[in-house]
């Protein structure tokens, strides 16, 4: 598949090419109010990254920084926009893991490419909680060893198979070598619902949506996917403690249309990465389950690239069917 799955040098090629524009093109960028498309609707953690941001990075550029939700089709409504705009830095997408990465590895009719983007900034990794019944073990081992017991017969709710979170339940249930069996909804709140009515066993959702339950009695937070501990559930673990290849997050980041100037992309990403160095803002998002980042359009590039190596080799072994 062409783009980021191509490796470093395609990635560095197609996604950086478009920073090579003259910078005569660009004197005094930004001249007038910048975009941040969305392509969730508003509410989500999506959202509320991008509304935070674009607050913060206003002063640093000078002008307004909008925010526009343009939901739909699994990110590609927004995508899409975003891609057949002005390469002029004036409408930036504020994408997630599933529209750089998986959506180009499945979607055989994907209406862009990821090389339709310049990348701008990665903004924030976003881990995913196992949130289980309490009926259930309160413990890793504990809980490999029930599954192991019952394979195929505990239960955990996404948002459809080739959705970030199934593909990293399916991530996490390979390292520790169990099998569950996924259930679809159309949304994390029916999920929830059915979590809180006992009918599932297991959601497996962003930092924000888990921590509400954890604390209320409703479910219990028995291991993270990311690199590192929470710091707003210290006590609970990450399942790389038990199995170092169970590492499996999301991620937000900023990325114009390919072959918007360079001044552009760099001022952007600059703004961008100073917002996010702000303590109250990491503190913010942290609040919501995400770590903030902050880096260049170079460093962005190559995380695209190792994602898309990364992933490719499971979605295979899945073969998900997506049109």
């Amino acid at each position: 598949m062409a783009g980021w799955s191509c490796g470093r040098r395609a990635v560095l090629t197609a996604g950086l090419g478009s920073l090579a524009a003259p910078a005569s093109a660009q004197t005094a960028f930004p001249d007038r109010p910048v975009t941040l498309v969305v392509p969730f609707p508003p509410g989500g953690s999506t959202d509320v990254m991008a509304r935070l941001l674009a607050e913060r990075m206003a002063p640093l550029l000078g002008q307004p920084v909008l925010v526009e939700n343009k939901p739909g089709a699994a990110t590609v409504v927004g995508a899409e926009a975003v891609a057949r705009s002005a390469p002029d830095g004036y409408t930036v997408l504020v994408n997630s893991g599933t529209t750089l990465t998986i959506n180009p590895l499945l979607m055989r009719n994907l209406s862009y490419r990821p090389e339709s983007f310049a990348p701008v900034s990665l903004l924030a990794t976003l881990p995913f909680a196992f949130l289980v019944q309490n009926r259930l073990p309160a413990t890793i081992p504990e809980f490999v060893a029930l599954a192991k017991s019952k394979p195929g017969q505990l239960n955990y709710g996404t948002n459809g198979p080739s959705s970030f979170n199934n593909i990293v339940a399916v991530l996490v249930s390979e390292a520790l070598g169990i099998r569950m069996q996924d259930v679809t909804y159309r949304g994390d709140s029916a999920q929830l619902n059915d979590f809180v009515a006992g009918t599932l066993d297991v959601l497996v959702v962003g930092g924000s949506s888990a921590i509400g339950p954890h604390r209320n009695g409703q479910g219990r937070i028995l291991a993270w996917t990311g690199d590192r501990r929470m710091p707003m559930t210290p006590d609970v673990p990450i399942f790389a403690e038990v199995a170092p290849e169970a590492v499996g997050q999301t991620w937000f980041g900023l990325a114009a249309p390919a072959r918007t100037p360079a001044a552009a992309v760099e001022r952007l990403s600059a703004a961008a990465s100073r917002a996010l160095q702000e303590p109250a803002l990491r503190d913010r998002l942290l609040s919501e389950g995400q770590f903030a980042v902050g880096s260049s359009p170079g460093e962005y590039a190559a995380f695209l690239g190792r994602e898309m190596d990364r992933w490719r080799p499971l979605l295979q072994r899945m073969n998900i069917k997506v049109d």
